[in-house]
Order: structure tokens, then sequence, then C-alpha cells
């Protein structure tokens, strides 16, 4: 494992030994232990997209792990000017120990592993966002003891994270289901790595088919960050994906919520599963810091 470009490329033991490592790392830290490991290590952090979990998590756990990480906006930086991606890697890659980029398009995270020499992150694309999944997966682990059998559901848009989730549940042995509109289903590319799975995958329209026996259900938004423009038109074409207590109704009775955050109450979620489920989304967000200090670890451990 030389990157973190997308979960396609990992495969089941590699994920379940980032899993594994983040669940260490959290021990350590909770009991006070150090493990700085990366000491003398630099991660630079290209934010095309800006966010506050992604910074944070980032930041923090290059910290505790004895590095040191750099913010580069890409207003600060000349990939922002026009400077070709791959000049980009080549250059920063005589500087940094890593690169996490959060951005747009898959194709530069892509190109930035192909062009430069040091490890590369996938904080986020339009396509994925295997980091936020690997935290999914850790606090699914935490709260239920395994993966394997459980049926995870997701209600919502196709989109980054319905692509990861799909691949993460399915890869680690989870039935996956997924109810969203024919107009807005997840990548083609996804929903051809899940024909090799069967019956374990399902997609559908209709929520309470997807949640059916849920041990966990995941949202997201209904307009993503760059969709702003297209929000009016999204909330109605969302209006009858939202995880409310009717839905948690077919669920099994101790189905978990997950949602990557930031969430609009009222849309995707109500606010009172929201508040019921708070402490297993807040775990969830927390695991985002011990997930990444595992891939950070994995990647860039000299």
């Amino acid at each position: 494992m030389k990157h973190l470009l997308k979960l396609l490329d990992l495969s089941k033991e590699e994920i379940m030994d980032i899993l594994n490592l983040a669940d260490q790392l959290k021990y350590e830290l909770k009991h006070g232990i150090e493990h700085k490991i990366l000491a003398g290590q630099t991660l630079g952090m290209i934010f095309q997209k800006s966010s506050t979990r992604t910074r944070v998590s980032f930041e923090t756990g290059m910290y505790q792990l004895g590095g040191q990480a750099l913010f580069l906006s890409s207003r600060d930086l000349q990939i922002g000017r026009g400077e070709p991606v791959e000049d980009t890697a080549r250059v920063l890659s005589r500087y940094l120990d890593g690169i996490m980029i959060r951005t747009f398009e898959q194709r530069e995270v892509e190109a930035l592993a192909e062009y430069g020499s040091i490890p590369i992150i996938n904080g986020l694309t339009d396509f994925c966002h295997p980091c936020q999944v690997l935290a999914d997966l850790m606090t699914i682990r935490e709260h239920k003891g395994t993966l394997e059998g459980l049926n995870m559901c997701y209600i919502g848009d196709g989109n980054n994270m319905a692509n990861s989730l799909i691949v993460g549940g399915l890869k680690m042995g989870m039935k996956v289901s997924i109810a969203c509109p024919k107009s807005h289903r997840p990548d083609p590319a996804v929903l051809e790595f899940a024909k090799a799975y069967g019956d374990k995958f399902r997609i559908t329209e209709s929520c309470p088919e997807a949640a059916a026996d849920a041990d966990a259900i995941f949202t997201d938004v209904w307009a993503s960050m760059g969709q702003e423009q297209e929000a009016a038109q999204r909330r109605e074409i969302f209006a009858g994906y939202q995880v409310n207590q009717e839905l948690l109704g077919v669920a099994h009775a101790d189905c978990m919520v997950q949602h990557c955050l930031p969430a609009h109450r009222g849309e995707e979620i109500t606010a009172q599963v929201f508040e019921d489920h708070a402490n297993e989304i807040f775990d969830e967000a927390e695991n985002r810091l011990h997930a990444q200090k595992a891939v950070m670890a994995t990647l860039m451990r000299k």
C-alpha cells in the first residue's frame, strides 16, 4: 500500500490492518501513551475544498504522531493559478514526506500519486471519501463488535459517500443497501464493482426497502459542497429520502445512525433522530482522527 487514493484500490486485509492500527492508536492516546512514529516528518495538506473535520483531524493527528502539518490552500499554491498538478507533485515531493489533498476531481489525486514520489492521501474528491468511510467502519465495529454479516444502509444522494460506503462495506463482508433516486445513483464504476457481490448489494428507490433489518443507517446532505446553486432543486428531488423515526421502525431495534457531517436537520435527517444518535455520530467524527493517523502511520512510517 503506497497511497490511499480510493477504497477500490485496497484489499480487505489492508483495510483491516488500518482499522486494527486505528484501534491501537486510539487506545494509546486515551491512556496517555505517546506514539511519535512520524517524528520529524511533514505532511502537506492541499485544500481546494474547505473543511472543519479534515483539517483539524489531520493536523492534530500529525502532531500526535510527532510530525507537523502544513495547510496549503489552493489560493496560496501555484496549482490554483494553473500550474499542472504533475509539476506540483514533483516539487512538493522534494520538500514533504506525504500529501493529503481535498479537492474536486479524482484525476488530480491520481496524478499526484503518478508524478510524485511520496504517499498521497485522498482527503475527499467528488468520486470518493475513503478517510471518512474508514472512520465509519471503525465506529461500526466499535459499537457492534464486528463488521462481517452486518446490514449497512445508505439513504440519499449517490455521491462520494455512497460510492465509498458501498466499496468499504462490501469488502469488509457487510450487506449494503442503497436508497436513492434513479437520477442520482452511485458512480457506474462502483455499481459494476458491486455486481460481483450478488445479493449482498441492493439498490432501490424505496427507503423502507433499503432500511429493512439495517444494523447501521447512513445519510449525507442533499447538496454537497459545490452544489449550493442546486440546493432548491435537490430539496425537491430528495424530499422523501430522510432518516426519521418511521424509517428506523423497519430497521433493527439497536440500529446505529451515522452522518459524516455537517448535518442539515429537517432535511436528510430529523433533529430527533440526530440527537437520539448523537453519541454514535460524534464517535464517528472523532474516529476520523484515529483512522487517519493509522493511514498516515501506514504510509509514511520509514
